[in-house]
């Protein structure tokens, strides 16, 4: 069976392919709830009860567990291992060998009872091999830099680097370093503009053209 058809099984349904998910043939697929065109590449895991949006990227050797919401366009690369409790909104962005938790004291005999949950906002950014403790929320757009560690909340449009993870800057939707002071802010790589105050990123529109 080709792997276009393979996708066509798993997605529950004999509509048009423009409808299924794309499955490797050696990604293991348990999850009924994948929306179209999402790819699930080769060594990946999506465990029974995994909830996936539609257009997403799961790269290889990825293991998705039961109880993770992805939303729409997310896209977590290599080497990613996604726990109980992740929920992350549309647009995501998860680099590769990048580290998620869900337990603050784990111990192998322990069992503590429900996860933490983790929180990945809109259009955030995870970068390469940085490590999320469970529990936070990482703010809509904010970027967490390769090799940080996120241990507190993340507002909205920040830029974290080093570990402890620490807000240096802020980012635009594009991912470009915003200017930390003015009451209106453009960005410099595209037309979005934004009012600053302290961390609070405000949207005020685009540009004219």
């Amino acid at each position: 069976m080709t792997a276009r058809r393979t996708a066509r099984r798993r997605s529950g349904g004999s509509g048009p392919a423009r409808r299924a998910f794309y499955k490797h043939p050696l990604a293991l697929v348990e999850s009924a709830a994948i929306g179209p065109r999402t790819r699930v590449w080769a060594w990946a895991h999506v465990m029974p009860g995994a909830r996936i949006g539609s257009e997403c990227n799961i790269g290889e050797h990825c293991f998705i567990e039961t109880g993770v919401v992805l939303g729409d366009r997310v896209t977590v690369k290599n080497g990613v291992a996604v726990w109980d409790g992740v929920v992350a909104e549309d647009d995501v962005f998860v680099g590769p060998n990048a580290v998620l938790t869900n337990d603050l004291r784990p111990r192998s005999r322990v069992y503590r009872g429900p996860v933490r949950r983790t929180l990945l906002e809109r259009g955030a950014s995870i970068g390469a091999n940085a490590t999320l403790l469970c529990g936070i929320t990482i703010g809509a757009y904010a970027m967490i830099g390769a090799g940080a560690v996120a241990t507190r909340d993340v507002p909205a449009h920040a830029l974290v680097v080093g570990n402890p993870g620490r807000v240096v800057g802020l980012v635009c939707r594009c991912g470009a370093r915003l200017a930390r002071r003015g009451a209106n802010v453009g960005c410099r790589e595209c037309p979005e503009r934004y009012r600053i105050a302290g961390h609070r990123v405000t949207r005020v529109g685009k540009s004219a053209s």
